[in-house]
């Protein structure tokens, strides 16, 4: 019998009002769990969103272990899955903050990861609010048999973000975003999810926010790059059952990690 693993991509549009926002992820894990998901996968910036970004982004800011992280625990520990987030966290020099995603089970933290690439792009302008997460070795933790890697939204346009997470043991992204609205945004963010996944053969579970700011499309994609299940443009909840030796396989058959001749190193 097949070894699978369930897990689920849930969209919605966070605000500015904190608590709704838990309320929303609480109702979203509960839905992915009675669809059979252990790992659920929510957008970027959960705890607290605002557009156009404001000051109120530090105001709201939080620390790793604030009511934010405290409240996923206990999503996580009622319905014993790992709940993975964007969070707004506190900065140092306390006019910015950190776009971090942070993955909770029932203990507490599992992993975080701050946002490496910042959404300077587009008529954007993410860094001037946002303060870059250093470079350091890629944290990712187990779960079902699968090793997991996080990484965030614009971190998708640099493919060495991928390949570091690979290199670490990763055999799943995931990837929680807000993906911008635009001329070809939409195609930009499928077609970047599929190629990370092709390119390192792995398994892709991306979360968006839905419009009208974000694309939606939220997914999960199969180391050959085929899409397992989406949402489309709905706040809602879609779930995979992963085959943990897919990997394996489709490496058998396309071994390009093995074969490349270039390494990834910080710039």
């Amino acid at each position: 019998m097949t070894d699978t693993f369930a897990i689920a991509v849930a969209q919605f549009a966070p605000t500015a009002d904190a608590a709704a926002n838990l309320d929303a992820v609480a109702q979203l894990v509960a839905t992915a769990c009675r669809r059979g998901a252990r790992l659920v996968v929510l957008p970027e910036y959960s705890s607290y969103f605002v557009d156009p970004f404001d000051t109120s982004l530090a105001e709201n800011a939080q620390e790793l272990d604030g009511p934010f992280v405290q409240r996923l625990t206990a999503i996580a520990g009622e319905h014993d899955v790992v709940v993975v987030a964007g969070l707004l966290e506190k900065a140092g020099d306390g006019r910015r903050v950190r776009n971090t995603v942070v993955a909770v089970g029932a203990g507490g933290l599992i992993a975080h990861y701050r946002k490496l690439h910042l959404y300077d792009a587009f008529g954007q302008r993410e860094s001037d609010w946002v303060e870059p997460g250093d470079l350091a070795p890629p944290l990712t933790f187990a779960l079902g048999g699968l090793r997991f890697g996080l990484m965030t939204c614009y971190d998708l346009r640099f493919p060495e973000v991928g390949r570091q997470l690979v290199d670490a043991g990763a055999d799943v992204l995931l990837v929680p975003a807000e993906w911008v609205r635009g001329p070809l945004k939409e195609h930009h963010w499928r077609t970047l999810l599929h190629a990370r996944a092709i390119e390192n053969t792995v398994f892709v579970a991306a979360a968006d926010h839905p419009p009208p700011l974000g694309v939606g499309n939220s997914l999960i994609v199969d180391p050959q790059g085929v899409e397992l299940a989406a949402v489309g443009t709905a706040t809602d909840v879609a779930v995979a059952h992963l085959d943990v030796g897919a990997i394996a396989r489709v490496r058998r058959v396309n071994p390009a990690l093995t074969l490349r001749r270039f390494r990834v190193e910080p710039a």
